[in-house]
């Protein structure tokens, strides 16, 4: 005789074990989708520019005037393995100056976002002033930040580094330039991994999502009539590969050099 009652409880088991795994599987996916910091590295540090930074203004991410853009003297100049090609513009760091006598008290940990390339020098050796050279791992600092962690007349140091959320207030910025049949966009206030890996436009009348391709830095360009249509954007993080979509950023009367922010960010 079967015993209906056994396999009914067999039965409520397995189920409660398939909620168990499922809740268990969103709960990793949920985290998966959050960027998690990385294991502290060891690099070396150094700073350009003077007290005002007014140097490290523009860069080769093309962020434009750093302090009304949000990113201020918290910036660096990444060496070329650590730039990417642009690829790594955006992406944040928290350092901390290690074994040097010029590092102050107490190796205070400061956070810094990407915003410029330190070129190799070919003319010097990468221990000796050609700092930046592959295949070091390198930061090129703002001077106020580098003295935050580290007296200025070191000229460079050893730091441990590591990556870590972009904390940003607000949504992604969108700068444009261009016209109604080039775009040109620099993607700005980038949140969570703070890296943008791939995007894509949609005009109100075309209704189609267009890829852009990565023009220099944290600019991606697009050859479509885009003139006098309504914009959206997709925007997918080259760090966690989640993908976001950005409603109605910015108007059908757009227009070159205005920056328009969306309702949603990485986190």
């Amino acid at each position: 005789m079967v015993n209906f009652t056994r396999n009914l409880k067999c039965v409520n088991f397995i189920s409660m074990v398939s909620i168990i795994i499922l809740v268990i599987s969103l709960k990793l996916s949920i985290v998966d989708a959050y960027f998690q910091p990385t294991a502290w590295n060891y690099a070396h540090a150094t700073f350009y520019g003077d007290e005002s930074a007014s140097e490290t203004m523009g860069g080769a991410c093309g962020y434009g005037n750093l302090f009304n853009n949000g990113y201020g003297i918290a910036t660096a100049a990444l060496s070329t393995v650590m730039f990417n090609n642009g690829k790594a513009c955006g992406s944040c760091y928290q350092l901390r100056c290690v074994n040097s006598k010029w590092c102050y008290s107490g190796s205070p940990v400061i956070t810094i976002t990407a915003t410029n390339l330190c070129p190799p020098n070919w003319y010097q050796s990468s221990d000796n002033g050609g700092w930046c050279n592959p295949p070091r791992t390198h930061f090129d600092l703002s001077k106020p930040i580098f003295m935050k962690f580290a007296q200025w007349t070191a000229g460079i140091v050893p730091v441990q580094y590591r990556r870590v959320t972009c904390q940003r207030n607000g949504g992604i910025r969108f700068s444009l330039s261009g016209n109604n049949y080039w775009l040109l966009v620099f993607v700005m206030n980038v949140g969570g991994a703070g890296d943008v890996s791939e995007m894509w436009v949609r005009g109100s009348k075309s209704g189609q999502w267009l890829s852009m391709s990565r023009n220099w830095g944290a600019s991606f360009q697009a050859f479509s009539q885009l003139g006098g249509q309504s914009l959206c954007f997709k925007i997918k993080s080259g760090s966690t590969t989640q993908v976001l979509d950005a409603y109605n950023v910015a108007p059908s009367y757009w227009a070159s050099g205005q920056t328009y922010e969306a309702s949603v960010n990485f986190h």
